[in-house]
Parts: C-alpha cells; structure tokens; sequence
C-alpha cells in the first residue's frame, strides 16, 4: 500500500460490498473458532448413540451425527483445525518464500541460477504427490501434513516474489540508494520488501482459500487429523457413509468450507483491484 492511506485504502475497499460482507462473514468464522469453548452447546467429542443422527432443533442447533456428536460444536472446534492450519501453512511458507525469493533475485549470477533450477524440479511435480510423498515418510498426522505442506509451497512464492524484485530491483531510486552507499540490507527493507508487500497480501489472501480446501482434502483422505479430533474435511469423510440417510453430515462442513473459499477468493480480488488502482 505504498503511497496509499489508510483512509483511502479502506474507502476504496468498501465499494466492493461483496468482499465486505465476505471478510465479515471470515471475521464471524474465526471468532467463533476463537470462542467456540463458549459458544459451542455441547462437548464437541461427547459420544451418546442414542442420540445419533437427530434432526435440528433444541440442544443441537444443527443435529447430531452418527455418533450422537453434536455438529454445530464439531464445526466450531473444527474452524480452529481447518483456518489455522491454512494460516500456519501460509506464515511459514511465504516467510520462508520471500526471504529466499528476494536473495535470490538482488544477489542474482549463479546463487539465482541454482535456486531456480532446483525451484524447477521440484514445481515440474504435482504438490499432492510431493505432500503425500513427505507425509509417506513422517506418517499421518495434523503435524506431518503442515510440514510437507510448507516444504512444497514456499517453493511457489520463490518464483513469483523473485520476479516482482527483479522488476523493482533496477528502478531509479534502488539505483539511487546504492550511489550513496546504502547496505543491501538497507535498500531490501526499506526499498524492495515495502513495495513487495502489496503483492504478498493479495497472494497470501488468494491462497488461503487452496489451502483450506487441500489441507481438508488429506484429512478427507485419512492422512490429516484423526478421530475423534473435529476437523471440516474429516467430518465430511465421516459423514460420506451416510450420503443417503442423513447428507447434512456432509452438507454442513462442505457448505462452510465452500463459503469460507469463496470468500477468501473475493477478498483477494477486491484487494487487487485497489491496490491497482493506486498504481494506476
């Protein structure tokens, strides 16, 4: 947002009501994974099989699943699982992403030539075969799944974040700095990294979105979280077996992931619509 006030920011922002009413909806989501121990109405993991697979209404806003579990609880405690593993995915790999990105690009010569060839390699694969090769290694679990997850995708934000310093590292004003001396450490935090910085929220924000929808997808596929953990991908996995005799099982968390997606998505654009017209 270089060159672009809050104020400004925030009232360009607001134009696209879509994008609004979606980071409401993202705010209202992660709340209630933040306060689910208070708002969920029951033990999201409290088994009672003479209450299995009851329709909604009293105790259980949204009914009960084939264990007697209460969903709207499982889906509460799920949003902490599902949103924050995405958010972990995304912090450390753009982190990492970024660093190695920008020195790979101001150093540039034959450092630039290694990293890339090796970005290559590893990108000419498909990242669920690399994920499901890492989590064939370390095993199943929530933990082994982020790690394999960031080990494939900060290699995607090398490639683009070293293309956006590239163009920004031959500009007048970098030139400038280095005329007068200015240490490379200098001229990356104060010049190259805020004028980056644009670019990597709207990326972050976009893909958050994937990666929700990939991390719900190995739970699915039983490499995530285990039972009885309440996670969305998993409850649609449980609720799979009963596709015909009570589908809301699957209906309920495949909703929210899909809402939660979409919205992610609008946000993202709504961001880089603004942010180019503070360029334009």
């Amino acid at each position: 947002m270089i060159g672009l006030g809050f104020d400004k920011f925030l009232s360009r922002f607001v134009k696209h009501k879509a994008a609004v009413l979606c980071l409401f909806f993202v705010l209202a989501v992660i709340a209630g994974g933040i306060f689910a121990p208070w708002l969920a109405p029951n033990d999201p993991n409290k088994i009672e099989l003479k209450l299995k697979l009851l329709g909604p209404g009293g105790q259980f806003p949204l009914g009960t699943d084939h264990l007697g579990r209460c969903i709207l609880s499982r889906l509460l405690y799920g949003t902490r699982i599902s949103l924050g593993s995405a958010f972990l995915v995304m912090s450390f790999s753009l982190t990492i992403g970024t660093a190695v990105g920008i020195f790979s690009a101001y150093r540039g010569g034959r450092i630039d030539n290694l990293l890339m060839r090796l970005c290559d390699i590893f990108l000419s694969f498909p990242s669920l075969v690399l994920v499901l090769v890492i989590i064939g290694v370390l095993g199943s679990g929530m933990v082994n799944v982020i790690i394999g997850m960031i080990l494939v995708q900060w290699l995607w934000y090398v490639r683009i974040i070293r293309s956006l310093v590239l163009s920004i590292k031959e500009r007048t004003f970098v030139s400038a700095a280095k005329v007068a001396g200015t240490s490379d450490m200098k001229i990356i935090f104060r010049h190259i990294l805020p004028n980056v910085l644009p670019q990597l929220i709207v990326l972050s924000t976009l893909d958050l979105g994937s990666l929700i929808l990939h991390f719900s997808g190995y739970s699915f596929l039983g490499f995530g979280v285990q039972p009885p953990t309440p996670e969305w991908g998993a409850m649609i996995e449980e609720g799979r077996r009963f596709i015909r005799s009570a589908p809301e099982l699957m209906f309920y968390p495949g909703m929210l992931i899909t809402l939660i997606v979409i919205s992610f998505n609008l946000i993202g654009d709504a961001l880089r619509d603004v942010l180019d017209e503070s360029v334009t």
